[in-house]
């Protein structure tokens, strides 16, 4: 699964990036908004493998993680990047909105970054609306196909939507409507998490950025999210470790670095949960869909094991930890259960397959 990183230039989005995937890319890789592109990988901090961890000391302990594609600054009314295919691509947004002064930029405007971002986003699946209409308009001339005309009706209808100014992610679809244009990879349509990036003297006000900043009304839109972080303070955190770790955050009234928090937010717009595998060799968080069943979480380990599935032992993290790990004292509880292919899988459940491959 991946999220697409976007903002205006200065916004810090590429410090983000770096704090979200523990690169290096320099804050000054970008000029004049050409469209380029970097990928890293996030891990997403789980104090549950942590406790799973500390229960079964494993050789190896794996992270739950997503895909992270930087794209360039996009300045208002540029949004020839936003046509680059690796980030139509992401599944959701991170959108870095400056709310820290800058001397050639002025003073922050994070309610008004939003909406041009929202306008960019409308104005890109408007642009690819307009050409897929008159191909299909053209075409339907020519020869009169059922699949055509059926298009043709569901774009009109999101082409009236978009010149509303409504994102697509807030258009009601049916499921053959939603299959019917999956490929176009609508950038309105798509989950986003607008991040406020506040000064580091404001990091007190975090918290109640929303109420603050006036945010209130974008928070409420559908599959929108709002979150907070200072970038500058966690470039500084992440240099730190342990209680000096510890106590820098307590003196800047934080129990744990905000960029944890989104990269929580990150995970949940993904629609994403975690199930664990646990053992000597690896204790390991799985990201899966949320409703995702038994047999197609197996595939996630390996597709072998999807492929022979009989069942899975499931347990609930609670449960396996109140009993420091002992499977034999679970099952003495009756609190291990055996569960089908069709088993939704549930955040924070620890699952082993049962599986025979015939040869």
């Amino acid at each position: 699964m991946k999220i697409g990183l976007i903002g205006l230039p200065k916004s810090g989005k590429t410090t983000l990036f770096n704090l979200l995937t523990g690169s290096k890319v320099a804050t000054a890789r970008y000029d004049g908004g050409r469209a380029e592109l970097h990928t890293g990988v996030a891990r997403v901090p789980d104090s549950r493998v942590d406790r799973l961890a500390s229960i079964f000391k494993p050789k190896k302990t794996t992270y739950a993680t997503f895909e992270v594609v930087d794209l360039a600054g996009i300045e208002r009314g540029e949004r020839a990047g936003l046509d680059t295919k690796e980030f139509r691509n992401a599944d959701a947004l991170l959108h870095v909105v400056r709310a820290f002064a800058d001397e050639a930029l002025g003073a922050p405007a994070p309610k008004r970054d939003i909406e041009d971002l929202d306008t960019e986003l409308i104005l890109a699946d408007l642009e690819v609306v307009d050409r897929r209409l008159e191909r299909l308009e053209a075409s339907i001339k020519k020869q009169r196909k059922d699949a055509d005309v059926k298009e043709q009706a569901i774009l009109t209808r999101l082409k009236h939507e978009l010149e509303r100014e409504t994102p697509l992610r807030a258009v009601a679809l049916t499921p053959d409507e939603a299959r019917a244009i999956r490929g176009y990879t609508f950038l309105s349509q798509k989950p986003i998490l607008h991040c406020v990036n506040v000064d580091e003297k404001a990091i007190a006000d975090g918290p109640t950025a929303i109420e603050k900043l006036g945010l209130g009304r974008a928070a409420q839109r559908a599959q929108t999210r709002i979150g907070w972080v200072s970038a500058v303070i966690e470039a500084e955190v992440a240099e730190l470790a342990g209680d000096e770790q510890r106590a820098f955050l307590a003196d800047l009234g934080l129990e744990e670095p905000a960029i944890h928090r989104v990269l929580s937010d990150c995970y949940a717009l993904l629609g994403l949960v975690s199930f664990f595998t646990v053992g000597e060799d690896e204790v390991r968080a799985w990201p899966i869909p949320e409703g995702t069943r038994a047999q197609a979480a197996a595939g996630t380990v390996h597709s072998d094991i999807e492929r022979g599935f009989i069942r899975a032992e499931v347990a609930s993290y609670d449960d396996l930890v109140a009993v420091e790990g002992s499977f034999a004292e679970l099952r003495a509880r009756g609190q291990q259960r055996l569960e089908g292919k069709d088993y939704i899988v549930r955040d924070g459940e620890i699952c082993h397959f049962r599986f025979n491959v015939a040869k």
